[in-house]
């Protein structure tokens, strides 16, 4: 990793040593540790720890603190590379999945669950980063929907793996969050010493970046991480604790989703290049209304477990579409503003994170159907703002509101 090359020179390295084979390697490696966390989770904390829904609102605050915090990126890049500070919170990710099992008490969940979640988040906003400084603008969008799939396959094999054998050599957490974030943290360290040091063609800016024209995009995240927070937070809790779904049923239903990604998220990046950041944005706030009215018609009106799954399915997928956030900032932004504001959107997606867990796991004791409800809410503000994206947006043309300007040539 100490070789240094420019992205255009790095065209003639063999393709297991180019940028986008890094990419493809991380997109495997993050998907496997946070995954297999998340798909036993639920079943490991209600069973291991006694979590209620208050509890499990406390964890996810607690693990959505880093992701506040991600602007802090910004400062460590005055002392690591992005590619470096990637990988090695790619490493911290691994190492700490793989220990999750042996802190089996509250204090001991919240502990590991902040090391992980500092891995996840910072791997997360510098491979944001560096996905839009090394895609050419006019097919991001399809190769995100790629990196994607690649991820879902990843994920895919490590789901089968805990379904087929879960019951079958009554495997302990133990021994699968070892083996999935062992498999991540082998990933980060190929991948340090296998690839060099890819310098990117615009050298980014180490500072705070809030610029006024970014204001849409600023909203946008910002109604992304509340409503996210219900789906990750209370979707899954959902099925294990209404309709006691165990560890190999919930990973099940994930398998499901893995494979709709895989088929689907080629196909969405295609849309996204085809028709546009406005019209796909609001294709996906349209259907996360109906999804998280329906959510709450299960408390409501009794509805079932089927309805419940299919609802599930369609809500993972449409949560795919939010690749066309990423590509919508990337048209309109200044080249050297793409690290910094990609730290500070993560720290504006995660503003409502910190609290928005613990209080509605307090009302989900109260009304489970009301928390959805609230979340049918978010969906249609953030439905209304992508409304907002110009047909064509670019620097100059940020929003629907503004007269717009073309950026004159240089």
């Amino acid at each position: 990793m100490f070789e240094k090359i420019s992205l255009d020179d790095a065209q003639n390295l063999p393709v297991w040593r180019r940028p986008i084979a890094l990419l493809v390697l991380m997109a495997i490696g993050m998907p496997v540790a946070f995954n297999v966390w998340s798909a036993l989770l639920n079943n490991f904390v209600i069973e291991v720890a006694g979590f209620d829904g208050a509890d499990i609102g406390l964890l996810h605050t607690v693990r959505e603190i880093p992701g506040f915090l991600a602007v802090l990126v910004i400062y460590l890049l005055f002392l690591f590379r992005e590619q470096t500070l990637g990988l090695v919170s790619l490493l911290l990710l691994g190492v700490a999945t793989a220990v999750t099992a042996y802190f089996p008490s509250m204090a001991g969940i919240l502990m590991i669950t902040m090391l992980s979640s500092i891995g996840f988040h910072y791997y997360e906003t510098v491979n944001q980063s560096l996905q839009l400084q090394w895609l050419d603008k006019k097919t991001a969008p399809k190769t995100l929907g790629y990196l994607l799939a690649v991820g879902s396959a990843a994920t895919l094999v490590a789901y089968g793996l805990i379904v087929l054998s879960w019951k079958r050599f009554d495997l302990s957490y133990e021994v699968v969050y070892m083996v999935g974030g062992g498999v991540t943290a082998v990933i980060a360290l190929y991948c340090m010493f296998a690839f060099p040091q890819f310098e990117s063609r615009t050298p980014q800016a180490r500072k705070m970046v809030l610029k006024k024209r970014y204001w849409l995009y600023y909203a946008m995240q910002f109604m992304a991480g509340a409503r996210r927070q219900i789906f990750v937070v209370f979707a899954g809790f959902m099925m294990v604790e209404r309709f006691g779904f165990d560890v190999h049923e919930i990973t099940a239903l994930y398998l499901i989703n893995l494979v709709a990604n895989m088929a689907l998220a080629p196909l969405f990046g295609h849309a996204v290049s085809r028709f546009g950041e406005r019209r796909t944005l609001i294709f996906e706030y349209a259907g996360l209304v109906i999804v998280f009215l329906a959510y709450g018609g299960i408390y409501f009106f009794g509805w079932g477990l089927v309805l419940a799954c299919v609802l599930y399915v369609i809500d993972h997928m449409l949560f795919a579409l939010a690749l066309a956030l990423k590509t919508y900032f990337q048209k309109i932004a200044d080249p050297e503003d793409i690290a910094p504001t990609a730290a500070v959107a993560f720290t504006i997606n995660h503003i409502a994170a910190v609290f928005l867990p613990v209080l509605l796991g307090l009302l989900w004791l109260v009304s489970p159907g009301a928390v959805f409800a609230l979340a049918a809410v978010m969906a249609g503000i953030s439905l209304f703002l992508a409304t907002l994206i110009p047909r064509h947006p670019e620097k100059g043309n940020e929003t629907r509101l503004v007269r717009y300007s073309p950026t004159p040539a240089e």
